[in-house]
């Protein structure tokens, strides 16, 4: 940040000066559902000793643990989901893509480079839960965003931005 700009005026960290914050998403939470594998697993597993010798009341303490160890496991992948971000912004797309507890990738997208978004729903449990495929292609590649949420709006958000952006290097060149 530089020191002239208030951290409460910025929208985001990166955000450049005059830079207009459009929207933020995320991808679907139907993403984490390794870490509703990885929650249920341990409980379900520490649960049949248990079932098999009910009279031994010192084995309730093994589903305890193993619900403490999938919360665990769980939180872990929450995170992963929940700090991995899509920020549009009136001149570019960031992606924030959060690596393990401490590290994070970051790519960035000028609008006006984009030359084609498409979307894709994958079949009855894509349209039934909402989520899908966004393609963002470049000159120089893809931008490929499995399992967002609401493919449809945010394609639709997305190709009023670069419609805006081509309109406004238009008017400047």
């Amino acid at each position: 940040m530089s020191k002239g700009i208030e951290s409460e005026e910025l929208d985001f960290e990166g955000q450049r000066d005059g830079e207009v914050l459009l929207f933020v998403f995320r991808r679907h939470p139907i993403a984490m559902r390794k870490g509703f594998y990885m929650l249920l697993i341990p409980l379900v597993v520490t649960c049949i000793p248990f079932l098999i010798w009910q009279t031994v009341l010192e084995l309730l303490i093994l589903p305890i643990i193993g619900l403490i160890l999938g919360i665990c496991l769980f939180a872990y992948h929450y995170i992963m989901w929940y700090f991995t971000v899509y920020i549009v912004t009136d001149q570019r797309i960031r992606q924030v893509t959060q690596r393990g507890f401490f590290g994070k990738d970051v790519v960035e997208l000028r609008l006006s480079k984009i030359q084609n978004i498409s979307y894709n729903i994958p079949g009855f449990s894509g349209e039934f839960l909402g989520y899908g495929t966004i393609v963002i292609q470049t000159f120089v590649g893809d931008l490929v965003i499995h399992k967002v949420e609401h493919p449809d709006k945010i394609y639709n958000k997305l190709q009023d931005a670069v419609s805006a952006a081509l309109a406004e290097q238009e008017t400047q060149g």
